[in-house]
């Protein structure tokens, strides 16, 4: 990389990456409400490989607290059961032989206490990710102040612009975060 562009192009790219990484994640907390993101990429041995669950059957939402999984493939039915059961989503699948409905549960307020801290620490995760690749970028900037590419003025306002991507990055992150604990607190 030998452009102030190139890095900083780089670094909002990354920065994006990161955002959605945490959009994905924070998806996949469990509310009382049932969501599709709660399993679509659970991984299932189909055959030996493992596959995301969204591309081995059609996941619907019949009703609010119910998910319901159709497998294209029946004789998928009892891995992807397996695979509900060792993940951490804490639910237990009703096999009916064509269909798999996993019932949500109401969350209890000790529940959603602790999902708001795993939230929140999924949320400082996503900070210190956008912090290190603010620091990578840094770093590649001094470099090439150093290898006198670039001048310090160059390198001080990149970093100014760096720290702008940053910091909008950041409100984004904690707009994830309200969003989602609002959604965790509602009964």
């Amino acid at each position: 990389m030998n452009s102030i562009d190139g890095i900083l192009t780089e670094a909002d790219d990354k920065m994006k990456k990161a955002e959605d990484a945490l959009r994905r994640e924070l998806v996949a907390i469990r509310t009382g409400r049932a969501n599709s993101g709660l399993v679509d990429h659970l991984l299932v041995d189909y055959h030996g490989t493992l596959v995301p669950l969204n591309q081995l059957a059609n996941i619907s939402i019949p009703e609010s607290r119910i998910i319901l999984i159709q497998p294209w493939d029946r004789s998928s039915l009892h891995t992807i059961e397996k695979a509900i059961l060792k993940s951490e989503l804490g639910l237990n699948p009703n096999n009916d032989g064509n269909v798999i409905r996993l019932v949500l549960p109401q969350l209890t307020e000790d529940r959603r206490k602790e999902l708001v801290r795993v939230v929140h620490k999924k949320l400082e995760d996503g900070r210190v990710s956008l912090r290190n690749i603010r620091r990578d970028a840094v770093e590649h900037l001094k470099k090439l102040e150093k290898d006198r590419h670039i001048s310090a003025d160059d390198v001080h306002r990149s970093q100014d612009k760096l720290q702008k991507l940053t910091d909008k990055c950041m409100v984004e992150v904690d707009r994830l975060g309200e969003s989602k604990e609002a959604e965790l607190m509602e009964v």
